[in-house]
């Protein structure tokens, strides 16, 4: 017969190794869920159920007249937004590659005031002038960042939410770019076609004619 301290000394030995056992367990599935949540999430998947702007939509801000550039992007940050810090070096990198582009301006929308907007652009390094204080909700964005492309009729042309990888950053940039060179050969057509014909030419201002 089985004394019973060696007994009871059995059952604690197994109830300890169950109990470990369990803490284990725990402690894996807790690293699995850490590992998909912070080093395999992608880019740009702060919020569920993130929402933008779709194509098309009209938008209306305090303050902004959209006639006075062909196209406006708005960069809607906040300064609690750890992927909007994250993401400044590509917003540098706007603001130096559309510097030549005349009829693209950048401008931030920001839920916090405009002051404490500015304060946290320029511990970001990014020189941007154009800040205009507004609710998400009032473009219809529920989480930061999302850029949102707008045209001189205020009509939502393009957007994309979240920080954002190499290849939809390159995104971001040719669109403003292709955009900018439709746009200004437009522009150029109508010149042309607003100038009166001189026999069977077109005389355009600012070109030679021979």
């Amino acid at each position: 017969m089985v004394p019973p301290e060696v007994f009871v000394k059995g059952i604690y030995t197994k109830v300890e190794f169950f109990a470990n056992l369990a803490i284990l367990v725990v402690a894996i599935l807790l690293g699995i869920v850490l590992v998909k949540h912070y080093l395999l999430k992608e880019p740009g998947v702060e919020v569920a159920n993130t929402n933008q702007p779709a194509a098309g939509t009209k938008l209306s801000l305090p303050d902004v007249d959209w006639t006075k550039s062909r196209q406006t992007l708005l960069l809607v940050l906040s300064r609690d937004c750890h992927f909007c810090s994250e993401s400044a070096p590509f917003y540098r990198r706007l603001v130096r590659e559309t510097a030549e582009l005349r009829d693209v301006r950048l401008m931030v929308v920001i839920p916090q005031e405009i002051n404490e907007g500015k304060r946290y652009l320029n511990d970001l390094g990014v020189s941007i002038d154009q800040i205009r204080q507004a609710p998400l909700s009032l473009i219809g964005v529920t989480g930061t960042p999302t850029l949102i492309l707008v045209n001189e009729f205020g009509l939502v042309t393009a957007a994309w939410v979240g920080q954002l990888p190499p290849d939809r950053e390159a995104e971001v940039l040719t669109k403003l770019q292709s955009d900018h060179a439709s746009k200004s050969q437009v522009f150029e057509r109508e010149i042309v076609d607003r100038v009166p014909m001189q026999g069977n030419r077109q005389t355009v201002p600012g070109k030679a004619t021979s």
